[in-house]
């Protein structure tokens, strides 16, 4: 899978995707990364991207000629991609959609914004707008090389065992169970009996009610509306035991 940013500063995407699983990723073939700068199809000799917006205001905005040009660019490059601005005001992104579009895309072509954004014009050009969150940050590049990560997770061969993916925070639609490794007891706090007694079943049960217990306590909006009739016995046992608490 390919994916290609539309950048003016290709150097921190090259950066960030120099280390850990993307590297061993983009080295072993599974993943690649290409950037697009839209200063190389700047208008003028000053190379010059932006500029103020009608109306006044604070703050320069991204002219659409270098910006649309350096799509159609990343388009060739990819065709058959989704287009993706990074915007604070679009669609939240989930772990779903990384899966989906790990599963289903040829490759991902994100358009990272800087300054006060981009001229409105741009988005005919745009497949989709997406948002890590509620805030907002000084350029698109970080959550844009977020959404590579979590992409690139589900493809097989990049963490090398998928397995590892499809178990994480969110994957199951709850948070994650806890995690133990060696030593057993370290300052006073010792691992669950039920992790190292060898029955797989009662390891299942505990992690699944682990789970819905962090889920209950820290995001409730995930808990399944419709819980099997497993879910519903452990988070009645949960419950229970809080109000002992």
């Amino acid at each position: 899978m390919k994916f290609v940013f539309v950048t003016l500063f290709p150097e921190q995407i090259e950066a960030a995707a120099g280390h850990s699983m993307l590297k061993r990723g983009m080295d072993a073939g599974q993943i690649g990364m290409e950037c697009v700068n839209p200063r190389d199809f700047s208008m003028d000799r000053h190379h010059s991207v932006d500029d103020a917006p009608f109306g006044g205001g604070v703050g320069m905005v991204l002219k659409p000629e270098p910006v649309v040009e350096a799509i159609r660019a990343a388009k060739a490059k990819i065709p058959g991609a989704p287009v993706i601005a990074m915007s604070p005001g679009g669609e939240t992104f989930r772990q779903s959609l990384a899966e989906t579009w790990a599963k289903e895309e040829p490759g991902l072509i994100f358009v990272c914004g800087h300054y006060e954004g981009f001229d409105e014009r741009i988005y005919r050009w745009v497949d989709r707008k997406i948002s890590i969150g509620d805030f907002v940050l000084t350029g698109g590049e970080l959550p844009a090389l977020m959404i590579m990560d979590a992409v690139s997770r589900f493809i097989p061969g990049v963490l090398g065992k998928l397995a590892s993916a499809e178990e994480d925070s969110f994957s199951s639609g709850l948070l994650e169970y806890p995690q133990y490794t060696r030593p057993v007891v370290f300052e006073g706090m010792e691992v669950p009996e039920v992790l190292r007694n060898g029955n797989h079943r009662l390891i299942a049960r505990w992690r699944r009610k682990q789970a819905l217990k962090a889920t209950l306590l820290q995001r409730p909006d995930m808990l399944p509306e419709q819980p099997d009739g497993q879910d519903i016995k452990l988070l009645e046992e949960i419950r229970a035991e809080l109000e002992k608490e």
